[in-house]
């Protein structure tokens, strides 16, 4: 009896031994199958959307050797005017506003003076007197080519018909700086006003004159500007200047558009370095036509020194796990395996079962980064990848923290 009691103890504590390991097995495997393959991360559709996640394919980008240059825009020296009166006068009309345009020869003011009248009178005064000059030295030389007048009489008659008209054509080219017309003075039209008017197309930057009071011959009543032939002028520091050479492109943005990027060609280089900033001004005439650009407005650009393209992805592309660098393929193939169907199936059972269509699975593939610019990195794969193959060009970080997280059993 004592036996059989014995033996009963032994095989049920076998058999419970045997249940033991089992459980034990079945939590190990379970807890396999819901890590799912290393380096694998699964995405449902709202997930997807969630991250507003991005596919595409390996770029090529022009990141080799960039210069990076600021400045302002400008326009040539003979689109730019600063007026002055040639005659100082008190001023008496102003026929524009700052801002406007105006055309080539349109009155900006009108400015009176009497030595406006006084000039007038004069050469009202030597026009006439020239024409009787004239006819005297014409009446001595003939005389003296006929032997009879004297040189003398020749002499005088021709040195004041020529002083006379030197004078005459000094007052000539003073009325027309002034806009007068000398055939008018001729005629005895006396006025006293000039009109101040514009020698180009363009625009009112800046009106520093008020009626009423006296313009003087230096000062400047009137800048204006052509905006149409604006251009971009940058200042390139010492160390970059042997780099650029005419024909070049830079790219650039306005400070009050800097999403819309800006193109310009160098046209001109300056021979000579800024006193304070050791900088050469490039001149570079833009491409595009685009309205509201002014003279000043700070711009940023860069230029890409070579033309050598490389391999490129987005910098959000991009992950570091510790000293190693990845990106983001997309593997269906990766779907096959059974613990990552049982993980996204188990989640979807609450929602009538998922379509595995909606399912996408990313494997992380290890490559090496080069240079990087304007967001973007060279990227050196260490394993070749198909063409069509589809890679994840933003939010790879999170990809990362998801499949971490995944790997670890954390539950969120």
């Amino acid at each position: 009896m004592k036996l059989r009691n014995i033996l009963t103890v032994l095989i049920i504590a076998a058999s419970l031994a045997s249940c033991n390991t089992k459980t034990k097995s079945t939590e190990e495997q379970e807890e396999h199958e819901e890590q799912g393959i290393e380096g694998v991360v699964v995405l449902n559709a709202n997930q997807r959307k969630a991250l507003n996640l991005k596919l595409g394919k390996l770029q090529k980008r022009n990141l080799t050797t960039v210069v990076k240059t600021n400045g302002q825009l400008s326009v040539s020296p003979s689109a730019s005017a600063d007026i002055t009166a040639v005659v100082g006068g008190n001023v008496k009309k102003i026929m524009v506003f700052q801002g406007d345009e105006v055309k080539k020869g349109q009155v900006l003011a009108v400015l009176e003076h009497p030595d406006y009248i006084t000039m007038q009178e004069d050469f009202a005064v030597i026009a006439n007197k020239l024409e009787y000059l004239e006819k005297e030295y014409q009446r001595q030389k003939e005389l003296y080519e006929n032997n009879v007048g004297a040189g003398k009489s020749y002499q005088q008659a021709k040195s004041e018909y020529n002083t006379a008209k030197a004078k005459y054509q000094g007052l000539k080219a003073r009325l027309e700086l002034l806009n007068i017309s000398p055939d008018k003075v001729k005629r005895g039209e006396i006025s006293n006003t000039i009109n101040i008017k514009s020698p180009i197309h363009g625009f009112v930057n800046e009106i520093n004159i008020k009626v009423g009071t006296y313009a003087d011959a230096k000062d400047v009543l009137f800048e204006i500007n052509d905006n149409s032939d604006i251009h971009a002028d940058f200042m390139v520091y010492e160390k970059d200047v042997h780099l650029l050479k005419i024909g070049q492109k830079i790219h650039f943005t306005v400070s009050n558009r800097p999403d819309e990027e800006l193109s310009a060609v160098i046209f001109a280089i300056g021979k000579e370095f800024e006193a304070n900033t050791r900088a050469v001004p490039i001149h570079a005439k833009i491409l595009e036509h685009v309205s509201g650009l002014i003279p000043g407005m700070y711009i940023t650009g860069h230029l890409h020194t070579d033309k050598k393209l490389t391999t490129a992805l987005p910098n959000d592309a991009i992950v570091k796990d510790g000293t190693k660098s990845f990106i983001f393929i997309v593997d269906q193939d990766a779907l096959t395996n059974e613990a990552l169907e049982d993980e996204h199936k188990e989640e979807g059972a609450k929602v009538e079962h998922e379509n595995d269509d909606n399912l996408m699975a990313f494997k992380m593939v290890e490559i090496i980064q080069g240079v990087k610019d304007e967001g973007y990195t060279e990227v050196h794969l260490i394993d070749s990848l198909p063409e069509n193959t589809q890679i994840v060009l933003n939010a790879a970080y999170y990809l990362l923290a998801d499949m971490t997280k995944e790997e670890n059993g954390d539950d969120d």
